[in-house]
């Protein structure tokens, strides 16, 4: 376990219809995060591959808190079983408290909110705002084309070759783990370099 962390903020699907393969994914995060010894901020939701991962977490021990707008939670959307649950007043401050309440990010697959939560903090990262770990997990080769897009970014210099050190991308939930336990904070470099904030 790092310690300079103590909480692992999840982004994660809450659709049901999905391949168990990527159910089984996030019951292996669950657990690899709660061997480790790590907790969970989330999105709140009992589905999907976030009910998954923070059922098998809490079930082995980790302590889970659940953050979900009001709209979220009056539409319906019923919160998993959590240690703490925070309702906030729309998606920016949701957002903003995950932020606050974690030192690392781990993002399983996903649909438009998981890809905006991930490119939210990857920016605050290379402007400085964070200098957290942020694993991008790739389940069956599901962020590969969001990594291509990254490296073509590179490439086109819309974006700096020390972007490539923000993320780190796998497909092991136990090399994702590895990665935050060895994690070293270091001060963030990214805006020194002239191609840097394209």
């Amino acid at each position: 376990m790092n310690k300079n962390i103590k909480t692992i903020c999840v982004f994660a699907s809450s659709c049901n219809n999905l391949d168990k393969n990527f159910f089984n994914q996030a019951y292996n995060l669950g657990k690899e995060i709660a061997k480790q010894g790590y907790d969970i901020i989330y999105g709140g939701s009992n589905l999907g591959l976030m009910g998954e991962v923070t059922n098998c977490a809490r079930l082995n021990g980790s302590q889970i808190t659940g953050v979900m707008p009001e709209k979220l939670y009056n539409l319906g959307i019923h919160p998993g079983e959590c240690d703490k649950f925070i309702l906030t007043k729309g998606m920016r401050e949701r957002k903003a408290k995950m932020d606050e309440l974690s030192q690392a990010i781990i993002a399983l697959p996903g649909g438009f909110g998981t890809l905006e939560e991930l490119s939210e903090m990857i920016v605050q990262k290379q402007l400085g705002y964070n200098n957290k770990p942020i694993v991008i997990l790739n389940c069956n080769n599901y962020y590969d084309d969001l990594i291509s897009f990254f490296d073509n970014a590179i490439k086109n210099n819309f974006a700096s070759k020390s972007m490539k050190e923000i993320y780190f991308a796998t497909e092991s939930p136990h090399k994702a783990l590895e990665y935050i336990n060895n994690y070293e904070f270091r001060e963030v470099k990214y805006l020194n370099e002239k191609l840097s904030i394209k």
